[in-house]
């Protein structure tokens, strides 16, 4: 799947101040049109109305958690297929593993750097 830095990403997390660490993050990797949510339900309302090339999504959310996101996103056709990384402080490998099973494409445990970002995202879309 090749990179396009102009793709739109869609950053959700109910922390706005994570939300803005990412955003910068993905800015100084080169992402240009950043949008972000602060729960599942807007997230996927969001999804549901424009094209995202890439969504990153924290776990523990309310009222729908990341993994209830991700599945919802998974099981509609339009929205099947884009590239999804779960972000969050849970290390735990039960986690890693139902994202995984889920149709999680990369799994990034907080905190992180911008190394640690590029190289989850390099095994989503290639080296760039």
């Amino acid at each position: 799947m090749a990179l396009d830095f102009g793709m739109r990403v869609l950053v959700i997390d109910d922390y706005k101040t994570m939300v803005r660490i990412i955003r910068s993050l993905l800015q100084q990797l080169g992402f240009q049109n950043i949008d972000d949510a602060c729960d599942g339900p807007t997230a996927l309302q969001m999804i549901r109305s424009h094209d995202y090339g890439l969504i990153l999504s924290d776990w523990n959310m309310s009222p729908m958690t990341g993994y209830d996101l991700l599945t919802t996103v998974r099981s509609e056709a339009a929205s099947a297929k884009i590239p999804f990384v779960m972000v969050t402080a849970e290390a735990k490998t039960e986690n890693v593993v139902a994202a995984r099973k889920a149709g999680a494409n990369n799994y990034i445990i907080k905190p992180f750097t911008l190394a640690v970002l590029k190289q989850k995202l390099t095994t989503v879309f290639g080296e760039f």
